[in-house]
């Protein structure tokens, strides 16, 4: 299951569960990199998450601040 980068997600497992984020950067066919609102920017097994409907129009990469606009311009937070 590869996640496609803009895809909003809830965390299942961690310490960060049960919050949103958005995939920013596609590491390999297990891994994401995420970052969101409440979820510091890191490296996730895709297994930790749970894909949602919604996506984001972010660019691969996007900085923190990009991705906390988009989250409010899409009335997610």
């Amino acid at each position: 299951m590869v996640l496609d980068i803009g895809r909003v997600c809830v965390k299942i497992a961690g310490r960060e569960a049960g919050n949103r984020c958005v995939v920013v950067g596609v590491v390999d066919k297990t891994h994401v990199l995420i970052s969101g609102p409440n979820v510091k920017r890191r490296r996730c097994n895709v297994r930790h998450l749970e894909p949602l409907l919604n996506k984001l129009g972010i660019a691969e990469g996007a900085s923190d601040e990009d991705v906390r606009k988009a989250f409010e311009a899409a009335g997610l937070l």
